[in-house]
């Protein structure tokens, strides 16, 4: 992928793409998570969504700390640190809104447990989600994401000057994950849906990837051709025995303390993806999907509302499936139909969050260039 310094539409794609995915996989009647990664691969978008976001977070940081100085790059990454916890909150209220408002409607509920401590008892139930004790379903991640960004402005430094090191200690601290994960804030017993201790280790990976780039003349190599076959081979033997084999794996523990087996199922999907873009097919789909690239632009505004409309279609289709349970040649284009609109508002969402920060930026740059022609005049006035 390209190192440089500017933004990458490609890495914009593939964000892009994992917001869908995560969209449609949180859509569980819906008739399209059939075939997205995890049925295919022992990862799905969760491994790519934690390695991008790594990937972003070093040439966020390595950009900043370049252009205005290392304090000013840590100070972005706190405040970074600050606006997914919003966005956690945000997440962790839209999906309680949900939760009460179906199980109100149509006898749904996404969250029951939680909503039903917190009808017993709201002040420690809010605490307790507040605290990270308590993850209402679809912002778990976002608990591991703020303790991340607090760690950019250690873990980067490190990551950019040793990486040998940085890799060294990354992989410590997953072999040690289950036990260490055991010390989180947690009232449920549980554990924290996404252990940060395990899947630090993507985030890692992520970045020293764009701080210490794999050279195209390495992957056209003969180590390099060599690397992609086995790639292709390891993603090949893992997709036909999901398929054939461990057709319906448990998921959980693998998951939650991001399992060995996952890590290899990423790593070959992920080379063989490095493949693709090396040869220019994806700054070319990239250039054509526009509109996907711009849902991968818009981070966490996608994130939060790809998983409320995930959860508000399923629900919907919950109902209507109900309705024809055994009319098989209704149910298919019904939860398909709830598929293209889970597409459609993502897609409007990106568009419009988009339009927004630009009429934003547009309106700041104006009041910038008034201001200065006002401090311009009031400077001739004085002479």
């Amino acid at each position: 992928m390209n190192s440089s310094a500017s933004r990458s539409i490609e890495v914009d794609l593939l964000r892009g793409v994992i917001f869908f995915v995560i969209a449609l996989d949180h859509t569980l009647s819906g008739l399209l998570r059939n075939i997205t990664l995890h049925s295919y691969a022992y990862c799905d978008a969760a491994e790519g969504f934690v390695f991008l976001g790594g990937y972003a977070s070093a040439a966020a940081y390595t950009g900043v700390a370049k252009a205005r100085g290392e304090i000013a790059a840590k100070r972005r990454f706190l405040r970074r640190a600050w606006q997914i916890y919003r966005a956690y909150l945000i997440t962790a209220a839209l999906m309680l809104v949900c939760s009460a408002i179906l199980a109100r409607g149509a006898g749904l509920r996404i969250d029951g447990v939680v909503l039903s401590r917190i009808v017993l008892n709201p002040l420690h139930s809010l605490a307790d989600i507040a605290l990270f004790r308590r993850q209402p379903t679809l912002a778990g991640v976002l608990p591991m994401y703020v303790v991340f960004a607090l760690c950019v402005p250690l873990t980067a430094p490190l990551a950019r000057d040793t990486p040998a090191k940085a890799l060294a200690l990354s992989f410590t601290l997953w072999l040690f994950a289950p036990w260490l994960g055991a010390t989180l804030p947690d009232a449920t017993g549980e554990g924290w849906a996404f252990n940060p201790f395990a899947w630090q280790l993507m985030f890692t990976l992520g970045m020293l990837c764009r701080l210490h780039p794999v050279s195209s003349q390495f992957q056209v190599s003969n180590r390099g051709r060599f690397l992609t076959s086995a790639a292709f081979c390891v993603a090949l033997a893992i997709a036909l025995f999901r398929l054939r084999v461990d057709v319906h794996p448990t998921p959980g523990y693998m998951k939650q303390n991001l399992a060995g087996l996952r890590v290899v199922s990423f790593l070959a999907i992920a080379w063989l993806c490095a493949q693709f873009v090396r040869i220019g097919w994806g700054r070319a789909l990239a250039t054509r999907l526009t509109c996907v690239t711009t849902v991968g632009q818009q981070g966490l505004v996608c994130f939060v509302a790809g998983g409320v409309v995930s959860i508000l279609t399923d629900t919907c289709l919950q109902f209507f499936l109900s309705r024809w349970s055994s009319a098989t040649l209704v149910n298919w284009p019904i939860r398909l139909l709830g598929d293209a609109f889970v597409i459609v508002a993502l897609l409007f969402i990106g568009h419009l969050s988009a339009e927004i920060k630009r009429l934003q930026a547009f309106r700041s740059t104006e009041r910038e260039v008034i201001r200065s022609m006002r401090e311009d005049y009031r400077l001739q006035v004085q002479r």
